[in-house]
């Protein structure tokens, strides 16, 4: 008969080292929903009273995929959604939410996933999500071991 271990609830040092992690991972995805998805989704109707060609955009600003040079107001318009996920996300981590950690944890994975496509900006995007979901991590399991 396999031994059960005894959950010890974390100290109140634990708990403040969950708590700052979770808060830099939230400050991390309203650096990025705020200013790298924000930001060009609200370029977007300007760019577009002033009937700036995509194309010229798409020259200064390249994908890796050319699908998305060719699409890029579609591409900011996307990136409005992507904004208003991830700060919606941050919101719920400050608020101690676990609906929060859930939709920062979903908005990181798909982001270093779709990173590869979005190269050269995605590097940066990679760096803050993948910075996000490894404090999410700790806060979460912290020093509890994998095997009971």
């Amino acid at each position: 008969m396999p031994i059960q271990q005894q959950h010890t609830p974390p100290t109140a040092t634990a708990k403040a080292t969950a708590r700052r992690q979770v808060t830099w991972a939230a400050i991390l995805q309203l650096i990025q929903g705020l200013l790298m998805e924000g930001l060009p989704f609200l370029a977007l109707p300007v760019l577009m009273m002033l009937q700036v060609d995509s194309q010229l955009l798409a020259r200064g600003f390249s994908f890796i995929v050319p699908f998305f040079d060719d699409n890029l107001y579609l591409m900011m318009a996307m990136s409005g959604l992507f904004a208003m996920l991830r700060i919606i996300g941050a919101v719920g981590l400050l608020k101690n939410r676990m609906w929060g950690y859930a939709l920062s944890f979903i908005n990181c994975v798909v982001t270093l996933v779709l990173m590869l496509f979005m190269l050269p900006a995605g590097i940066a995007d990679g760096l803050l999500s993948g910075t996000a979901l490894i404090l999410l991590l700790l806060a979460r399991y912290g020093k509890e071991p994998l095997l009971h």
